[in-house]
């Protein structure tokens, strides 16, 4: 009986331990893009924000700003709605680093707060993201890789203004 009961809470334990395995695990990456990109914009000076590599190519402010604004969008398909006080419309019209690094910060914590939300049983649900259809599991990872893509991207602004991204000092 014994043996039996001690079976029974080593697979309960393992049970569990594996229940949001896959939204734990995007969280992290996710969490660790979110701090280089934070630590990015706080590597520009204030007037760099403004820079931009050509004409009609997102400026160092525009690429935060979408990257903020991708977070609600796609969180958004999965079903959390931004924060009231949040004007996902208006996000374009910040202005001054400060601003735009609260904004980025705040649809940080907002995405990381919901990630873990969404459940196990759900993940296969299909969702239309607008530009593609897929299923939750994959507008997780497309939260993941956006802001991946534009970690990128800011690192190739930051060395092009002779920034070292602080993580590789």
């Amino acid at each position: 009986m014994k043996k039996l009961l001690f079976t029974f809470l080593l697979a309960s334990c393992f049970s569990y331990a594996q229940e949001g395995l896959t939204q734990n695990s995007i969280k992290a990456v996710l969490t660790g893009n979110q701090l280089q990109v934070i630590q990015l914009a706080e590597a520009f000076p204030e007037d760099k924000y403004d820079w931009r590599p050509a004409e009609g190519i997102s400026s160092v402010g525009e690429a935060l700003l979408h990257v903020a604004g991708g977070n609600y969008f796609l969180a958004s398909k999965l079903g959390f709605a931004p924060p009231a006080d949040v004007d996902v419309m208006g996000l374009s019209k910040i202005t001054g680093k400060e601003n735009i690094i609260a904004a980025l910060k705040k649809s940080n914590d907002f995405v990381l707060e919901n990630i873990t939300k969404v459940e196990d049983g759900t993940l296969s649900e299909e969702v239309d993201f607008g530009f593609m259809k897929s299923n939750k599991l994959g507008g997780l990872l497309a939260i993941m890789e956006h802001n991946g893509e534009h970690k990128g991207q800011l690192i190739a602004y930051a060395r092009t203004n002779g920034i070292v991204p602080p993580w590789s000092k």
